[in-house]
């Protein structure tokens, strides 16, 4: 199993960054993807704001070394949620469920909720290795996909 570390999101990241996010395939499996995955102008805004902001936590997930992706938590207190994303030439490695249990030794925030497309089976395994327990479903619109998909709602509690 690779060695994983988490830091803080470099300039130099925002490229692969930027890359992973607009990969075709990666976004099918995520489906809750940005408006326009190939617009870098708003990638690049989106980013200043998470990186100058106090609401959002991001890390950067290094492997042996290597970005391969990141995570983090957003969102009002009492209703924070998790985010994470493995670019996918590092996938089926354990990167992701790694990655999320470093986050969660981090910090202290519980509960700490998740969500997942419900066909994302990898996402949802990585979850539930993870200690988080399906509390409930949702309906949303996956813009990758172009339509309303079912949803998997996740708590972690203390």
């Amino acid at each position: 199993m690779a060695r994983i570390v988490l830091r803080a999101v470099r300039d130099g990241d925002l490229p692969l960054f930027f890359a992973w996010m607009s990969d075709p395939e990666a976004m099918r499996v995520a489906a809750f993807t940005a408006d326009d995955p190939t617009d870098r102008v708003t990638f690049d805004a989106r980013w200043a704001r998470i990186r100058g902001g106090s609401r959002v936590v991001m890390r950067t997930v290094v492997a042996d070394g290597t970005a391969v992706g990141h995570v983090g938590e957003y969102g009002d207190l009492g209703d924070r949620q998790v985010t994470y994303w493995i670019g996918r030439e590092h996938w089926g490695r354990g990167l992701a469920t790694a990655a999320l249990r470093a986050f969660l030794d981090e910090t202290p925030t519980r509960p700490l909720h998740a969500r997942a497309a419900r066909d994302n089976h990898g996402s949802r395994r990585v979850l539930e290795k993870c200690g988080f327990v399906v509390t409930g479903a949702d309906r949303g619109f996956a813009r990758a996909r172009g339509e309303e998909i079912d949803e998997v709602l996740a708590t972690l509690r203390a």
